[in-house]
């Protein structure tokens, strides 16, 4: 997929008149994808997937697509009374921010903070309705490179999959406990000894860019961590479900004029993405090979590593590196899923990003109260009626049976 096509991402092939590809995602965050999409033609509106009754789903090929994968392949969709297109694979974060905002989708998977950027800084009406999992990323390095803990990525280059990202909060979070400073510079800049440099990069890129040493290791979703264990001989520095405890990373959203305009529609399609994501926890190796290239190929990757990103957990490997610190009191996965949108986690994140160096302007974060963001930024009816119709849901790892809409965030890095 070209992404400089002026036909099917006219954002970005504008935007590159005035940056380089490798600085759209800093143009963007910089308030560029609000300033672009004002201006975009109607003509290039006019392919609206809120227009017509077909859901439309938009993905990244990692594991935090899966329970739109799986709503699909299962036939949930249909089963609730819709018609569905087959998801259409995107392989970057910009390329699909665009594609959200040309409605070229009406459901996406969006890294958590992204919803908060494009409504506050872009003004872009996202509205968060699940999350699409949790837990399910890592920061691997390369095995060359001799960094065994956080305080060894002064002078490194890291790579993160979008400044708005829980990736890039966690590792921030991990640094200055390690004394690092996150810095942002050019890739030949000399780097002090207590600086590591991070860099945006898109997920399929990453496992490419450590085994060519471009960069010394990276934060992102599976199954591209697993894929540079097995490909690149990378070592899993640290799991982030084990740093943030059960902590959402992609969430489902949709515009939310499309939400407020066909209710009945969008509780269906949130059925749907619900009964899947509770399958999805209940049959892992199934899933993790029906998603696999060896299945039904929604993600470019074999089995075995689909598998490994979404079923290798285990503390005998893990643990003595370090990698793996909480599992005997935490009792999660490598990857788990569960769709309630719990109102601490939004607080805690939008909290963290004004502690989180981004590229760009983030005077709109001063301001943001985090309890309004919670209650403005998040639907919680739609997905509370859905789990009323799977109440097996509160069974699933992160949840309180006796408090299941409850909870208290535990981060230890």
């Amino acid at each position: 997929m070209d992404i400089t096509d002026s036909k099917q991402f006219p954002l970005i092939a504008a935007a590159l008149r005035h940056v380089s590809r490798r600085d759209l995602l800093d143009y963007f965050a910089a308030g560029g994808l609000a300033a672009l999409a004002s201006a975009l033609p109607e003509r290039a509106r006019a392919v609206d997937a809120d227009a017509d009754e077909v859901v439309r789903i938009g993905y990244l090929p990692i594991t935090d697509a899966a329970s739109l994968l799986v709503a699909h392949a299962k036939g949930y969709f249909e089963d609730e009374g819709l018609k569905v297109a087959k998801p259409t694979l995107i392989r970057g974060w910009a390329e699909i921010a665009e594609a959200f905002v040309a409605r070229r989708f009406n459901v996406v998977h969006l890294l958590n903070p992204v919803p908060v950027w494009m409504r506050y800084n872009n003004k872009i009406p996202a509205k968060i309705m699940a999350w699409g999992h949790t837990n399910g990323s890592g920061i691997v390095v390369g095995h060359e490179t001799g960094i065994k803990n956080f305080a060894d990525l002064g002078g490194k280059q890291i790579a993160v999959p979008f400044w708005y990202s829980n990736h890039n909060i966690m590792l921030q979070m991990a640094l200055r406990k390690a004394g690092v400073k996150a810095v942002i510079k050019s890739q030949t800049a000399k780097l002090a000894a207590d600086e590591c440099n991070l860099q945006v990069m898109a997920p399929p890129e990453m496992t490419a860019g450590l085994a060519a040493r471009k960069i010394d290791g990276y934060i992102v979703a599976e199954p591209f961590n697993a894929l540079g264990e097995i490909k690149a001989g990378a070592r899993m520095l640290r799991f982030t479900g084990d740093i943030w405890k059960n902590h959402p990373c992609c969430v489902i959203t949709m515009h939310e004029d499309n939400v407020k305009r066909r209710p009945e529609w969008t509780q269906k399609l949130v059925n749907a993405i619900v009964r899947a994501e509770l399958y999805a926890s209940q049959n892992r190796k199934e899933v993790a090979q029906m998603l696999s290239a060896d299945g039904k190929g929604y993600l470019p990757v074999p089995g075995a590593v689909v598998d490994r990103a979404m079923n290798y957990y285990d503390v005998g490997f893990y643990g003595p590196t370090g990698a793996l610190e909480h599992e005997a009191q935490w009792h999660n996965h490598r990857i788990d899923f569960q769709p309630w949108p719990y109102p601490s986690a939004t607080k805690l994140v939008v909290k963290a990003m004004n502690q989180t160096v981004v590229a760009g302007d983030t005077t709109f974060l001063k301001g943001l109260d985090p309890d309004f963001v919670a209650k403005d930024l998040v639907d919680y009816t739609h997905v509370r009626a859905a789990l009323s119709k799977y109440p097996d849901w509160a069974k699933t790892v992160g949840v309180d049976p006796a408090h299941p809409y409850e909870r208290q965030e535990t981060v230890e890095v």
